[in-house]
């Protein structure tokens, strides 16, 4: 079966964008050590790019420690090695795959300058009928016996059974005496906090920001978006939401916000007609994305009958059908702030829990109808 074709972006050098793909997929584990990766021409039929450029992509692959070549065989993948005085870190990320920034935040990680000496352990498990619950269960039981230094765990989230897998989670880790470093949310409800340290964005601030913009454009009738189930985040971000429309006056219906198992067409009809909404602020840009396709289906238009923004500004947040608004998440630099954080509390266990949130942006794009391109910091 032929390879699926990648396509590039058009701003950015081709072969960092041919880089960051395979790191991404070496660092994801769906090329696994050892493993060969495809050829250079092969490749270059994959990105639909020249072979000067794949090769310079390989090439820096070569220089981050992540493939090796071999002469007259290929390249492969490089098993990450600890260094002398280095430690091995698991990575207990259940969304993986599904939850676009997780890739790009373990990419920072494994970019760090402090990373060179250390490895990151990215733990499976062979069983395909588990429940998401009991994989993440069995991956923590796997890294207690490794006994590595330390563990990065993003908690689970959209499952029924989250808050008790994620508690077991932490429980088994903390009786074992490993360090956690929580990325993106925490396992306690908002505003409460764990004893963890936790590194990720102001999501209270992401959700006013994105709010505001919309009633800067004269939006009074806004309506936020999530599915049910979801991370702590989602109430920072609805927490957000609702300041910003306090602060402009604008009162908040008991409609204002919506948890929805999912989004259908016969839902966001029943939605459209009930409260007709002249924005919608969606928790993030996976339910921004599914949102508009399924507005698109019903015949409205985005952004002259509907807007729409987002959270996260995911790779296909500009691919959309009208490109979306959003906040920028700085996912890498979210991984190598992580892996600080993970060291620091190493050298200083009794050190107070921080909660580490680094800076985002507004990216305006077509789908709140105004003016492409503008960038406004938080």
């Amino acid at each position: 079966m032929p390879r699926r074709r990648t396509v590039l972006e058009s701003d950015g050098p081709k072969y960092q964008q041919v880089f960051e793909r395979l790191s991404r997929d070496i660092l994801a584990g769906k090329y696994k050590a050892g493993q060969k990766l495809p050829s250079e021409a092969a490749l270059v039929r994959q990105f639909g790019t020249s072979r000067i450029t794949v090769g310079r992509a390989v090439r820096e692959l070569k220089e981050r420690g992540l493939v090796e070549r071999i002469a007259g065989s290929g390249t492969y993948v490089r098993e990450r090695t600890i260094g002398e005085g280095g430690a091995l870190f698991g990575l207990l990320i259940p969304d993986l795959g599904e939850t676009e920034i997780f890739e790009p935040i373990c990419q920072g990680m494994a970019g760090a300058p402090q990373a060179t000496q250390h490895a990151l352990l990215w733990g499976h498990t062979e069983s395909t009928r588990a429940t998401k619950e009991e994989q993440a269960l069995k991956l923590c039981h796997q890294y207690v016996e490794r006994n590595v230094r330390g563990v990065f765990f993003a908690p689970l989230e959209l499952t029924p059974a989250k808050d008790e897998t994620n508690q077991a989670i932490v429980k088994a880790l903390e009786k074992a005496r490993i360090p956690i470093v929580l990325l993106d949310r925490c396992i306690m409800p908002f505003p409460k906090r764990s004893k963890h340290d936790l590194v990720g964005i102001d999501n209270r601030r992401a959700g006013y920001l994105v709010t505001e913009h919309l009633l800067k454009l004269g939006c009074r009738r806004i309506v936020f978006v999530a599915y049910s189930n979801g991370a702590s985040t989602v109430e920072a971000r609805i927490a957000g939401f609702r300041e910003a429309l306090f602060s402009y006056g604008v009162p908040l219906e008991a409609d204002s916000v919506q948890r929805l198992a999912s989004i259908t067409e016969a839902e966001l009809k029943r939605l459209l007609d009930s409260i007709r909404p002249e924005a919608f602020v969606c928790v993030n840009d996976r339910t921004a994305g599914r949102l508009m396709h399924t507005a698109l289906g019903l015949g409205y238009q985005v952004p002259r009958g509907l807007r729409i923004v987002g959270i996260d500004d995911v790779e296909y947040a500009k691919l959309l059908p009208v490109p979306l608004t959003t906040i920028h998440q700085p996912c890498r630099e979210i991984g190598q702030a992580a892996l600080a954080a993970m060291l620091d509390r190493i050298e200083q266990p009794e050190m107070l829990t921080r909660d580490i949130l680094l800076d985002c942006s507004l990216v305006v794009r077509g789908s709140c109808g105004t003016q492409k391109g503008t960038i406004g910091t938080l």
